[in-house]
């Protein structure tokens, strides 16, 4: 069987990075279970090469032409490929302003191919951290239906967030899939110590880490003002390992030394790949991810892999893994109560010994190559 994937800017740049990040990881698995995968991707500004081959039958196509002519040159080589190839099925990544889905559509009107969209996201939802995130879940709520309406089927990657939109903004509840789309390679994320007592025995270098890009989203302002109040009204000092980049990056350097907590904040920068990620957790004792809105997020699977609790808000698929007193602590989008639950894990070794031993559990169930077996089965069995 060949495959037609059409996906968005972030795994464009992945690709054009030379990073091996999420997307590059799943074709290197996901690509055995087909003769041929084509994928359309739209223009990043540093790729230069505009085809590329992995794996021997992966097919990259990066477009030439500017994002807001993407559905138009989509379909163009989309129509090139299926002449050459007869693709059997299209994999559409969407997300506003829903350049995949007007050019899978396009498409299907001129081949009948069927389609399969991809929703692992809503920008905005629960919470919205900027005006833009505002705008793009009213189009989506506004536009999703009609989008779904010609689509085979739509996977959603998590149980309850996602789904729960979708039925909301007139989607069939009988065309969503739920799918897993995290993928956890369990040679490279698992407990670096099994040793009793190692979580406080002094090998870990960190109280906390914090792993995602630097932007309004991933709310990682609320953590910095966590570790201030748990400082100031707690008495009681964390030190944060922050690994990531981005565009907040140069006004969070000014609060920590605003907030005096230059010794307890330690900003790594980008991690070089999953080996580096999985050391600095496992150089952590609680993963923090207090994001407004995710599609995942991946992280929170790959530190319960290492046996390392987390506290998360409650996004993405966190509501599915994540039950507080449990398997983990579900906190709110306040500073007072990230710093008072950081706590109490930070002291209580019974409980972290259980959220580590369970954590491990659940990831499980997300194990690399089982899990993108079973995507590629369900999406087949739509052919």
């Amino acid at each position: 069987m060949k495959l037609l994937m059409i996906t968005g800017l972030g795994s464009a740049k992945d690709l054009a990075s030379g990073k091996k990040g999420a997307f590059y990881n799943t074709l290197e698995e996901f690509h055995k279970y087909w003769e041929r995968i084509d994928v359309i991707a739209p223009r990043d500004k540093k790729q230069t090469q505009r085809e590329k081959i992995l794996f021997g039958n992966v097919f990259i196509h990066i477009s030439p032409w500017p994002l807001i002519f993407h559905p138009l040159w989509f379909l163009k080589k989309g129509f090139e490929i299926y002449k050459e190839q007869k693709f059997d099925l299209m994999i559409v990544h969407e997300f506003p302003p829903f350049y995949n889905g007007i050019g899978a559509r396009l498409l299907w009107q001129k081949t009948r191919v069927p389609y399969l969209l991809e929703i692992f996201h809503v920008p905005g939802y629960p919470r919205t951290a900027s005006l833009k995130e505002l705008v793009y879940r009213t189009l989506l709520k506004l536009f999703i239906r009609f989008d779904a309406s010609k689509a085979k089927a739509v996977r959603v990657m998590n149980l309850k967030q996602v789904p729960e939109f979708l039925i909301q903004a007139g989607v069939p509840k009988n065309k969503l899939s739920y799918i897993p789309a995290i993928y956890i390679d369990l040679d490279v994320f698992k407990p670096a110590s099994t040793e009793a007592g190692s979580v406080f025995g002094g090998e870990k270098e960190y109280d906390l880490i914090f792993i995602g890009r630097l932007e309004k989203n991933k709310g990682i302002e609320l953590l910095l003002k966590a570790i201030e109040f748990s400082i100031s009204n707690l008495q009681f000092s964390m030190k944060c390992l922050i690994v990531g980049h981005g565009p907040l990056l140069a006004s969070l350097n000014y609060e920590v030394k605003s907030l005096k907590l230059e010794n307890n904040i330690i900003f790594h920068g980008w991690a070089k790949d999953s080996s580096e990620i999985a050391e600095l957790i496992n150089k952590s004792k609680v993963l923090v991810m207090p994001s407004y809105n995710e599609g995942g997020p991946r992280v929170v699977l790959e530190a319960m892999a290492c046996g390392v609790p987390v506290l998360a808000t409650p996004v993405g698929i966190v509501p599915d893994v994540i039950k507080s007193g449990e398997s983990g602590e579900i906190i709110d989008w306040n500073s007072g109560d990230i710093a008072k639950k950081a706590k109490k894990l930070l002291n209580d070794p019974v409980l972290y010994e259980k959220y580590s031993r369970v954590g491990i559990e659940l990831a499980k169930q997300f194990e690399k190559k089982a899990a993108i077996k079973n995507y590629a089965g369900k999406i087949q069995s739509l052919i």
